[in-house]
C-alpha cells in the first residue's frame, strides 16, 4: 500500500523499483486523506516503471482515479455511517463507469485494533470488536450475500495490533470470496500467520515507510507466498 500523502513524488520510480524486485503482486494506491499527495502523478509514475497491477484503494469519491488498473469500490459494511456505506459511492458511480477502470465491490470492515485509527476517526464509525468473531462473519456473509465481490478486513493504518487470526479463519470458513487482510502487520511472520489463516491477500504500508527496500519487501512476499 502506497500512501501519497507519505512519500515524495520524486522517490516514485525507486520505489516501484524495490517493489517490484521484491516479488510483491500488485500496488495499492491510496489513503484515508488528501493533504499534499498527488494520487494522478503517483499511479502514473509507477505505471511507467512497473508491471505490476495497480490497484486503487480510495478513502473517499475524491480519490477516483482513471490510471489505476483496477480499484476496490468500498463500502464500509462494518459502520452505520450511510455516507460510507452508500453516499460516496454514488458520488463517483459514474465517473467510474466511464473510466472504464475494474471495480471490485469490497465490504471494508474496520476491526478493532488497540487503538483509534485514521480510517476510523474519518469514517466516524466504531470498529466491530476484536473478540466477537461472531459480528465479523455475520457482516462478511452479509456482503457476500449482497453480491460483494471481495471482503476487507482492516485493522488501520499503523494499528497497535493486527486482525486476530481467529477472525481470519472464521471470516474466510464461511465465505467464498476474497478477502484482503491490512493493518498492524510489521513483520514476516506476523503476515504469515494471517495468509496461513485463510487471508487471500496481505496488505503492508506502514512497516516500509521508514525505509523501503526489496530485500524487506521480499522477506513478505516468501512468508506470505507460503504455499509455493
Amino acid at each position: 500500500m502506497i500512501d501519497p500523502d507519505s512519500i515524495e513524488q520524486k522517490s516514485v520510480p525507486d520505489i516501484s523499483k524495490q517493489i517490484s524486485e521484491g516479488d510483491a503482486d500488485g500496488i495499492l494506491v491510496g489513503g484515508s486523506l488528501i493533504n499534499s499527495g498527488d494520487f494522478e502523478s503517483t499511479i502514473s509514475a509507477l505505471k511507467k516503471t512497473t508491471d505490476l497491477p495497480i490497484r486503487r484503494f480510495p478513502g473517499s469519491s475524491e480519490q477516483v482515479s482513471s490510471e489505476a488498473d483496477m480499484l476496490l469500490y468500498l463500502s464500509l459494511l462494518s459502520g452505520r455511517n450511510a455516507d460510507k456505506i452508500i453516499g460516496e459511492q454514488v458520488i463517483s458511480a459514474m465517473r467510474i463507469k466511464r473510466s472504464n477502470v475494474e471495480a471490485i465491490s469490497t465490504a471494508y470492515l474496520l476491526i478493532e485494533s488497540g487503538s483509534i485509527t485514521t480510517a476510523q476517526f474519518m469514517s466516524g464509525t466504531l470498529p466491530l470488536p476484536r473478540k466477537k468473531t461472531d459480528i465479523a462473519i455475520a457482516h462478511a456473509v452479509a456482503a457476500e450475500l449482497l453480491g460483494m465481490k471481495a471482503i476487507y478486513l482492516e485493522a488501520g493504518s499503523g494499528a497497535d495490533m493486527p486482525v486476530p487470526l481467529k477472525t481470519i479463519s472464521a471470516v474466510t470458513s464461511e465465505v467464498n470470496i476474497p478477502v484482503f487482510v491490512g493493518g498492524g502487520i510489521r513483520s514476516p511472520e506476523t503476515a504469515e500467520l494471517r495468509a496461513r489463516a485463510g487471508a487471500s491477500f496481505i496488505v503492508t504500508g506502514t512497516v516500509h515507510e521508514s525505509g523501503l527496500d526489496s530485500k524487506s519487501v521480499n522477506e513478505f512476499a516468501k512468508a506470505i507466498h507460503w504455499k509455493e
